[in-house]
């Protein structure tokens, strides 16, 4: 790799004045129509590509398409929803679901089927699943094709037959159909996913899980210090208690810090360790890494160039990212920022540099090599460049989130939620004054911490900015 100094890179790591931006206190809710006007849209769509009907299938972890359609999300149950034209939608739920799922706004025929239960629960009723399915409709002379979805769409020949949903609800749909294929791309196909088109309501949800997350990643920062545990670091972050949409995280030290996913532990934080840290509510991510250290001297003594090595190229990287990413711009057109910034080997970017957001954390990314995704008003997207060097010098990250949106989806979320809408503005006033990153008009910053890259973890007020011209 060609090293270039800081200054060629027009960055610098400098004191930051960040602002002190607001939290929302009012969780914003889904109207009863926007989840009408979604099982419309979807079943609209299911008819488009020759699909009668739609059994949708969720768990804990794979709630997504579920709560974006009916407003409920299965805990530690499993649900099925099935929608067939010109019927009411018909929900199975476990024993421990039946109450919270007919508290949702949406009206559907909630029904308990206690097989969904936890293992060994009472199942009073021993209802047949197939009985439960054909009562939906999907024994309608009318049903020729279903549409399965669970959560991933796959890609290549024979992908309509890559079903991911359990066995037993496949089989027990295809004996009652001529043929079940996958329709998860319905949701989250990246040109026409129904959930890539977020509503005003919607993005206002991202919006307040988006601040709360960031600003818990703030507390973090501004209280972390030798040693605390990771678990003792991590509960600095005080988070409130929203649903988290990927297991939060605060690892440190070279055996810990780069496992990414994994829980934080009893480990003692160390001067000069490397660490990393993420928080999600459904819909946001924000996500850091750098060391716990005050200034260079604490860094171990191989890697003390970590700022002009790694951190001012993935900067300078990271800047670039928000300032091109923009309505109109092609997905591909958004990976050659990174590409052609830190794309040598030595930075080791192997995931894909921006991913698509919603109730889950990563529901699919167009963001690769020539890819002809062209991004859209509505769409929310994750900053999410992480280089992975195998080496001393950890890696860096600045993770969070954006939405698009076009100058009438401006103008509503100005109008609906004007709070929200100065929050967006002070960010980007944060963005263009503080760390010297100026956006397009249409690309509207969700977190408290955007741009905010904080090498020195036990120094919170250095981050580093784009070198004013």
């Amino acid at each position: 790799m060609t090293d270039l100094s800081v200054a060629d890179l027009g960055v610098e790591l400098t004191v930051v004045d960040r602002p002190n931006i607001s939290l929302p206190r009012d969780l914003p809710e889904i109207p009863v129509e926007v989840y009408e006007s979604r099982v419309g849209a979807a079943m609209r769509q299911a008819k488009e590509r020759g699909i009668d009907a739609l059994v949708i299938y969720g768990d804990r972890e794979h709630f997504a398409n579920t709560s974006y359609l009916t407003g409920f999300d299965p805990r530690y149950e499993e649900s099925i929803l099935i929608l067939v034209p010109g019927r009411r939608p018909r929900l199975l739920v476990g024993n421990e679901s039946v109450n919270y799922a007919n508290s949702t706004l949406y009206p559907t025929e909630v029904i308990r089927y206690s097989k969904l239960s936890l293992v060994g629960q009472p199942d009073p009723d021993d209802l047949a699943l197939s009985d439960l399915l054909a009562g939906a409709g999907l024994d309608s002379v009318s049903i020729k094709t279903v549409g399965m979805v669970g959560w991933k769409y796959f890609e290549g020949s024979g992908a309509d037959d890559y079903i991911d949903s359990p066995h037993y609800l496949t089989q027990e749909v295809g004996a009652l159909v001529d043929r079940v294929v996958n329709a998860s791309g319905l949701f989250v196909d990246p040109d026409h996913g129904l959930r890539f088109d977020n509503e005003v309501e919607q993005i206002a949800y991202f919006e307040f899980a988006a601040s709360h997350g960031s600003q818990a990643m703030i507390r973090m920062l501004e209280g972390i210090r030798p040693g605390l545990t990771e678990l003792e670091a991590s509960g600095l972050m005080a988070p409130i208690l929203m649903p988290f949409n990927y297991h939060p995280t605060m690892l440190s030290g070279y055996s810990r810090a780069s496992l990414g996913v994994a829980s934080p532990s009893s480990r003692e934080l160390v001067l000069g360790d490397p660490v990393s840290a993420g928080i999600g509510y459904w819909g946001s991510n924000t996500a850091r890494s750098g060391f716990l250290a005050a200034a260079e001297q604490d860094l171990p003594a191989d890697a003390r160039d970590y700022v002009e090595k790694l951190v001012a190229p993935y900067f300078a990287t990271a800047a670039a990212w928000y300032e091109t990413v923009r309505i109109g711009l092609t997905a591909g057109e958004l990976y050659e920022v990174t590409a052609s910034r830190i794309g040598d080997p030595w930075f080791g970017v192997f995931l894909n540099p921006g991913h698509f957001i919603h109730l889950d954390e990563w529901p699919a990314s167009p963001v690769k090599k020539g890819s002809q995704t062209v991004l859209r008003s509505g769409n929310a997207i994750q900053l999410d460049i992480i280089p992975a060097t195998g080496t001393q010098y950890h890696t860096a990250q600045i993770e969070d989130g954006v939405v698009l949106a076009d100058e009438d989806l401006r103008a509503r979320i100005r109008e609906a939620h004007p709070q929200m809408w100065d929050r967006v503005q002070a960010r980007r006033a944060m963005l263009a004054n503080v760390f010297g990153i100026h956006i397009h008009d249409d690309v509207l910053p969700l977190s408290n911490t955007a741009g905010y890259l904080p090498p020195y973890w036990m120094r919170p007020d250095l981050a580093m900015r784009k070198v004013r011209a």
